[in-house]
């Protein structure tokens, strides 16, 4: 399930339950049958954009009470759980761990670049900051024509706003968290 679809089946779940509403209760007030709410709550089902206004217009909520990332106090994600948003088999994967938030402004990925590995990503748009923390290897990144070399354990930030790579040149995997934002300079 994507994140996006696992936020409405959460949302739609904790909002109607704390409204102390039944599935019939829900399904009387918004027009959507008590089946297909119950399949989107047990996200065995992704609402149409018909069946989300219905849901928003009868429990008179905005979208971004539906969509947004349900606050926890806690919460545990697996990378094993996640489907790389890039990857290139014997070079790299990319995972998203926390996507861009409207609250938050900032992305969070973890990636992993194999012996001789490279990933190029282009500019992020203007105001984007980067923070990047090796986690095991050196990272070698080129930043407009610049190397820098990151050892295991160390961080760099950097301007995202133009095109840059990368690179794993040693025989080991490498792998690293990068910390997007999209707000504010470093």
């Amino acid at each position: 399930m994507d994140y996006l679809s696992k936020n409405i089946s959460l949302n739609l779940k904790r909002i109607r339950l704390s409204r102390k509403l039944s599935l019939d209760d829900a399904a009387a007030i918004t027009g959507v049958s008590k089946s297909m709410l119950g399949q989107i709550e047990r996200g065995d089902s992704n609402p149409t954009i018909s069946t989300i206004a219905k849901i928003i217009g009868g429990m008179r909520i905005t979208v971004d009470d539906l969509i947004q990332a349900p606050v926890s106090e806690a919460s545990q994600i697996c990378r094993d759980d996640l489907t790389p948003i890039k990857n290139e088999e014997g070079q790299y994967a990319v995972y998203k761990y926390f996507p861009f938030e409207k609250t938050g402004e900032f992305e969070v990925y973890g990636a992993i670049i194999q012996a001789d590995g490279m990933y190029q990503s282009d500019s992020h748009g203007e105001h984007s900051c980067e923070y990047v923390i090796v986690t095991k290897g050196t990272l070698t990144l080129k930043i407009d024509g610049e190397f820098y070399e990151i050892p295991e354990g160390d961080a760099m930030c950097f301007e995202c706003d133009k095109e840059h790579k990368y690179i794993n040149n040693s025989k080991e995997t490498l792998s690293f968290v990068s910390y997007l934002t999209f707000s504010k300079k470093y």
